[in-house]
């Protein structure tokens, strides 16, 4: 098996399609179809199985995505440490917009300083995608919150976060009617169950919920006197010099944040080194 096809491999498997695999690498469609065929034969089994929508790994396919992780991620190791000036280190992230917002550059603002040879990259998604990139190899670690598959994911590190709760500063919150929650459009979102909890402990009287797809939409709709909604106190505190109409009012609940890895022998060096720095603080 060539290293190159064992990319080639890995795009398709991660993107599951043949045609996006071979845009996002340059190369004509037949090239692309012809290097996987080229590995099903040399192994003697289907790795992919073709559908209406694109191809989905067979069990076989399955088994070497998770070898080729493991050996593309040594031979990057190999380079980085033979010639670190030309091949740096790298891994990738992913989280929900409500942690990428604010701690998540924080928390790479200190550990990029002390690590200087390391790219990471941050991808951005709702729960479901986010732990499907990570068990596709796609993503190195994610931080989510809540339960997650336990069978193929670990928690290396936790921090709890609090809560606020913002709204238009001529808002009444007592006045239990006529309340607009704005909320994230992931129904997995921690935030967004939160708020329609409280909103429930509060006896608001049949709110109207409107839909974001972003947390700044969520903040500017606060701020523009859409309604109410609860965001990470971080994101909150990082606002409060700048936006003038909005009230904030910390809450009690404090969520767990967990950083999750796939469970595996091999990891990216670079990623260690970032779970380590996690780990110390």
């Amino acid at each position: 098996m060539e290293s190159h096809d064992l990319r080639i491999f890995k795009h398709v498997a991660e993107l599951k399609s043949i045609s996006k695999a071979a845009e996002k690498l340059g190369y004509v469609q037949p090239n692309v179809s012809q290097r996987i065929k080229v590995l099903e034969d040399e192994l003697g089994v289907r790795l992919f199985m073709r559908n209406n929508r694109g191809v989905t790994l067979t069990k076989e396919g399955n088994i070497l995505l998770e070898y080729t992780n493991q050996i593309i991620s040594l031979m990057d190791k190999a380079k980085s440490k033979i010639n670190p000036e030309k091949w740096r280190e790298s891994f990738v992230i992913g989280a929900p917009q409500t942690i990428s917002a604010v701690k998540i550059p924080q928390l790479l603002s200190t550990f990029l300083t002390k690590n200087k040879n390391i790219d990471v990259k941050v991808r951005t998604s709702n729960k479901q995608k986010l732990q499907e990139m990570l068990s596709y190899g796609e993503l190195d670690g994610v931080f989510i919150s809540g339960m997650y598959n336990y069978s193929q994911f670990e928690t290396v590190y936790s921090y709890f976060e609090k809560v606020m709760l913002i709204s238009p500063k001529h808002n009444q919150l007592e006045e239990h009617h006529d309340q607009t929650l704005l909320i994230n459009s992931d129904s997995d979102c921690i935030y967004r169950n939160i708020l329609l909890e409280f909103a429930s402990k509060s006896n608001f009287k049949h709110p109207t919920i409107m839909e974001f797809d972003s947390l700044e939409s969520i903040v500017q709709g606060v701020n523009d006197g859409l309604g109410i909604s609860i965001i990470p106190a971080d994101v909150a505190n990082s606002r409060k010099g700048i936006i003038q109409t909005v009230q904030f009012q910390e809450l009690s609940e404090t969520i767990k944040i967990d950083f999750v890895i796939k469970h595996r022998k091999q990891q990216p060096q670079s990623l260690n080194k970032f779970i380590r720095y996690l780990q110390s603080l």
